[in-house]
């Protein structure tokens, strides 16, 4: 599948891709991995399927709980999130196709300092030919963030510096000069 920078911008603004959102609880894949498996072979399938259509992609599946995250496979032709398009036409022209691939995101405020991540997961090649090793890199990569997530630790603030203060200066006051001799007594 190929799209113009152009068809990729009205789809995104009119928000004519398909769209789903899977909610999961921690407890939930805790228990059993089966749960993440089959969210991840949900999100993979779908996207596959809209490929197939050729159609846009934003499938999410959203983590609930202590440490909430949200991760996504977006179809694109960058690694930009679909809320950021209007920056795609910065480094493409507006007449040539150009293929799409498969990222994925990763939102949270456990993440990183900007809460956010986005790498290529796959191509349209990849996905349509092996679904099932597209399945298995996701749940490595979704296994991976969780991770990191549930780990990581916000920085210490720094430590703010006071400006260092100039020492005050020195008053400096006049003498009246007075000559010798120049005292009258009455």
């Amino acid at each position: 599948m190929k799209i113009n920078l152009q068809d990729l911008t009205k789809k995104i603004e009119q928000e004519d891709y398909l769209q789903d959102l899977i909610t999961v609880k921690y407890a939930e894949i805790s228990k059993s991995k089966a749960k993440l498996k089959e969210a991840a072979s949900k999100m993979v399938k779908e996207t596959a399927a809209a490929i197939k259509h050729h159609s846009l992609s934003h499938i999410a599946l959203e983590i609930t709980g202590q440490r909430p995250v949200t991760f996504a496979l977006e179809t694109n032709i960058i690694n930009l999130p679909y809320s950021n398009y209007k920056k795609v036409a910065n480094f493409f022209d507006n007449d040539k196709d150009y293929p799409v691939y498969i990222y994925f995101e990763t939102i949270s405020n456990y993440l990183n300092a900007s809460g956010f991540r986005i790498d290529q997961l796959a191509t349209e090649g990849e996905i349509v030919q092996d679904e099932a090793a597209v399945v298995t890199k996701l749940l490595a990569e979704l296994a991976a963030k969780i991770k990191q997530v549930r780990e990581y630790e916000k920085p210490a603030p720094a430590p703010v510096k006071k400006a260092a203060k100039k020492p005050a200066a020195k008053k400096v006051t006049k003498k009246k000069a007075t000559k010798a001799g120049n005292t009258k007594k009455k």
